[in-house]
């Protein structure tokens, strides 16, 4: 694809028909897509590619891979998009420039690259608690999705942390596979809509522990306890536990962006059933833009989608 460089030339190093800002699973899989329909595409990453399905321990619910650690699956997709010649580099894009047949992306070092078409894959981090022994661990008890690592607390006893609708929705999927669940909520009443609490309320498997936040995690190797607090009346108590799920919300990764492309009030980035956004040749995919379900197999999907009504759209 040839593009009329204009006044940028002197800083454009580098020209490809797709680039995508973010590296994990839906940049992968657009990566494949894009390589097979014969596109030039650059993957970039500012940690490692894969993003955070290098954090996961096993995944049991990826089709043909049962009982795989994310950090494998992840080597895998890389291993497959580089075979067919995708281009990866590792860096934080600080901006990117939108015009009329091409897009730029600029980066931290102020590296300038064109691209006729952008992925914006950046995904979302989970909210954290920030409280003592969350990062210790994290994946070793701690967990901020049910559907991803439910199956691991098979009749176990788990919690939940939060109050609104991801935390119901959590809350009553791992009903179905613990033994017993208890939601931690700092406040005297839910914030979920009314639909979700009628559930909640009427599930012999589902407790709660009201005005309390999490103090700390507690273990060894694994976590064991988590003392919690009464935010009216300071108290606090120690509570024996085999897993904890936060679910206090997601903060997508759409800063660079929210100024260029259309967001919800959240953050997430609006785009149409081709996974285009609301500015012509940029796309998102991922957990980044706005969807029902963030799980590697949408994310793989999104990417599919993206690249293939990009390829009808701007490039056959």
């Amino acid at each position: 694809m040839l593009f009329d460089l204009g006044s940028i030339s002197e800083r454009v190093a580098e020209r490809y028909d797709v680039i995508t800002v973010g590296g994990g699973p839906s940049a992968l899989a657009a990566a494949i897509y894009a390589r097979r329909m014969g596109l030039s595409i650059l993957v970039t990453e500012k940690a490692i590619e894969g993003g955070q399905l290098n954090l996961t321990t096993t995944i049991d619910n990826y089709p043909g891979f049962s009982n795989i650690r994310g950090e494998e699956l992840a080597a895998k997709m890389k291993d497959h998009a580089r075979q067919l010649g995708a281009e990866f580099l590792n860096g934080v894009v600080t901006k990117i420039e939108k015009h009329d047949e091409y897009h730029t992306i600029m980066l931290q070092d102020g590296k300038a690259i064109l691209a006729n078409v952008i992925l914006l894959a950046m995904g979302a981090n989970p909210k954290k608690l920030n409280v003592p022994g969350e990062k210790e661990f994290t994946a070793r008890g701690v967990s901020y999705c049910a559907t991803c690592d439910g199956y691991f607390f098979k009749d176990k006893h788990v919690m939940v942390i939060g109050g609104g609708d991801t935390a119901m929705n959590e809350a009553l999927h791992l009903s179905r596979i613990a033994k017993s669940v208890t939601v931690v909520h700092r406040r005297d009443k839910l914030r979920a809509v009314k639909a979700l609490q009628d559930k909640v309320f009427s599930n012999d498997a589902i407790s709660f522990e009201w005005n309390s936040i999490v103090d700390r995690f507690e273990g060894s190797s694994q976590l064991e306890f988590v003392v919690l607090k009464n935010v009216k009346t300071g108290e606090k108590k120690r509570v024996k536990t085999d897993g904890v799920f936060v679910a206090i919300g997601l903060s997508p990764n759409s800063d660079i962006v929210r100024n260029i492309v259309k967001t919800d009030e959240n953050g997430y980035i609006l785009t149409d059933e081709n996974m285009e956004t609301s500015v012509p040749r940029i796309y998102a995919i991922g957990d980044a833009r706005k969807k029902s379900l963030r799980q590697i197999v949408t994310a793989v999907a999104d990417g599919a989608l993206a690249i293939a009504n990009a390829f009808e759209k701007y490039f056959a």
